[in-house]
């Protein structure tokens, strides 16, 4: 038996899928579909595509008996059309991943069948059905304890990405309004077993890693004594590797923590901070962050000392956003003294309470779907906001993106690496990367908002 598992690209970046060396840092290994390959029986003949590595010619390649696609929101349009494809040539096709499991009645009409949830607990059910021809169009998954979960078939992906990838945790407590992590994982924080994780990250032949936790330390005070378990079990490992994270700002609080992590390899984590303002905090239900009175400045910098960058993350577009919010945010990052900046525009996607509460209210102003799932990247204004005309949140993005990435601003950030040896050949390449990025995403905001106006003009004539 022959099983093809896809990891679809976005349309509007097939364009960028043969741009030069800066690709290899924007592009992330599709962890979920070499987990699922470990659980796939030996006597089915696996092949992993990467779109984002390439566009293959599959009708020109052996016919597969099945064929296995994951897909984010932004991806689902391209998912679609591979499913017509495939199914066109007589072979059948599964959808998993979060778009799939927010949206199964959607995903069933162009798939023959839909896994919703932790594919774990129901793949084997799923490969057994295949062989028989009696595919469900809907498996419900269940969650799963993390020591069900295998180590990742990374030998099936060619090399030529700067990151390898492994989970750790799964399950996210904070329920943001924004996030749909929660809905897919559940509150409650899982953690795999430290051996199991020790013994893949071996597996993977990066010395780069992306631990692709929500959030690897945690927010409780059994959270993080797990997470110092795991950095020592790392460091006795020996394993060489340098790897970044996602986490939350209370990572800055503790001190044993950080020096742990950063002999277990960390160079660099992701901080979600979101809004600079105290009524955005509330908005999105991110509180955590300012609780006991944190400050945000002094926690970064307690986590820089350890020669960790800093990238920080927020949101622009929440109903309390007003204009002017562009250079709060790059101000605001550049007060807390982040190392990167990513500024991305709120986006209702489905499973959030953004999604349900924008839908009632008839803001969802992007919504010629499947086609337009395209543009869910984040990157894009797919939304009518409260406060910002689609032509006001683009200009805030853009000053946010000019004034935190100013040539000076850069340069300082820069000299700070460099002068306090926290990898500056890391900050050198994100930096330019971001900077790189700005003229095409103006080209990207016009081609965009031009798609939209002939969208309404279509309607409108019809």
């Amino acid at each position: 038996m022959r099983l093809y598992l896809i990891n679809p690209v976005n349309p509007l970046a097939l364009s960028e899928v043969r741009q030069g060396w800066f690709k290899r840092f924007r592009i992330w290994k599709p962890l979920g579909l070499l987990t699922v390959a470990t659980l796939t029986p030996a006597d089915w003949q696996i092949t992993v595509f990467d779109e984002n590595q390439g566009i293959r010619d599959y009708a020109a390649m052996p016919r597969p008996d099945l064929v296995g696609i994951t897909a984010f929101t932004s991806q689902a349009s391209r998912a679609y059309e591979l499913a017509r494809q495939f199914r066109a040539m007589g072979v059948r096709v599964v959808m998993g991943g979060i778009h799939a499991s927010m949206r199964p009645q959607e995903a069933m009409k162009h798939v023959d069948c839909v896994v919703a949830g932790e594919a774990e607990s129901v793949w084997a059910q799923v490969l057994a059905d295949a062989r028989r021809g009696d595919l469900k169009s809907l498996y419900e998954a269940e969650p799963v304890g993390l020591e069900a979960v295998p180590p990742a078939r990374h030998d099936l992906l060619p090399r030529g990405y700067a990151f390898g990838a492994i989970q750790t945790t799964r399950g996210c407590p904070l329920n943001c309004s924004f996030c749909s992590v929660t809905v897919f994982n559940g509150a409650r924080y899982r953690n795999r077993p430290i051996s199991n994780v020790i013994e893949e990250m071996r597996s993977i032949r990066e010395k780069y890693v992306l631990v692709v936790d929500d959030n690897l330390i945690g927010t409780s005070a059994a959270h993080i004594v797990r997470a110092k378990e795991l950095f020592r079990a790392m460091i006795q490992a020996e394993l060489h590797k340098r790897w970044i994270a996602q986490v939350t700002i209370n990572m800055g609080g503790d001190e044993e923590l950080l020096s742990l992590a950063a002999k277990a390899g960390c160079i660099g984590v992701f901080i979600g901070f979101e809004s600079p303002t105290v009524e955005g905090l509330a908005e999105v239900g991110k509180k955590y962050n300012i609780v006991n009175g944190r400050d945000m400045r002094t926690s970064v910098q307690r986590i820089q000392r350890h020669g960790i960058l800093v990238a920080g993350s927020f949101i622009i577009g929440l109903d309390s956003d007003e204009c002017g919010i562009g250079r709060r945010i790059a101000d605001a990052a550049s007060g807390y003294g982040v190392d990167i900046l990513t500024t991305l525009f709120l986006t209702p996607l489905p499973g959030t309470r953004v999604w349900d509460k924008m839908q009632t209210e008839g803001r969802i102003s992007t919504n010629a779907f499947p086609q337009d799932w395209q543009y869910y990247t984040l990157t894009f204004p797919v939304a009518d906001y409260k406060q910002l005309s689609r032509e006001q949140i683009v200009r805030e993005m853009d000053c946010s993106n000019r004034r935190f990435y100013s040539p000076g601003r850069i340069g300082r950030r820069l000299w700070a690496s460099f002068w306090r040896g926290r990898h500056p050949v890391v900050s050198l390449v994100s930096n330019l990367s971001y900077r790189r990025s700005l003229r095409a995403n103006h080209r990207a905001y016009y081609q965009f908002t031009l798609a939209q106006e002939q969208d309404r003009h279509r309607v409108a004539m019809h």
